[in-house]
């Protein structure tokens, strides 16, 4: 399944980026994301949908929150980038028999959502063809 945004400039370095649904976000622009910020968020995210669904059958959380970090580097090319990478959970449940089954399946979902499950870790991660075309 392929996926498309559309992004139209608001103002010099601002921009707005719209989903095939009509959802939009606001970013580069004074207090707002930047696109970095947008990439760890949507590393975060998407981990945190794959462990959270799973998990929320069993329990919901008593705490759910990740952090996403990375080091913006330069290249000996003078290419930027990011490097060490983190995705950090913060996740508990009840102490309770629904909270302990959630709980005892957090480190496993974790693992498959890095090896398996999260389109973009694993696109960060392995080489991806980016073709840049002027229309």
């Amino acid at each position: 399944m392929g996926k498309t945004i559309s992004l139209t400039r608001r103002a010099t370095g601002e921009y707005t980026a719209t989903n095939a649904d009509g959802a939009t976000i606001d970013f580069g622009g004074e207090g707002q994301f930047s696109p970095v910020d947008l990439l760890l968020a949507a590393l975060a995210g998407c981990s945190a949908i794959d462990v959270d669904v799973v998990t929320s059958r069993r329990a919901e959380p008593t705490r759910f929150e990740l952090t996403a970090s990375g080091e913006k580097v330069t290249d000996e090319d003078g290419g930027k980038r990011l490097d060490n990478v983190r995705l950090a959970f913060d996740v508990d449940f009840a102490d309770d028999e629904q909270g302990n089954q959630a709980r005892g399946l957090v480190d496993r979902l974790i693992q498959l959502s890095h090896e398996k499950d999260c389109t973009v870790s694993r696109t960060i991660e392995h080489p991806t063809d980016v073709e840049f075309v002027r229309l």
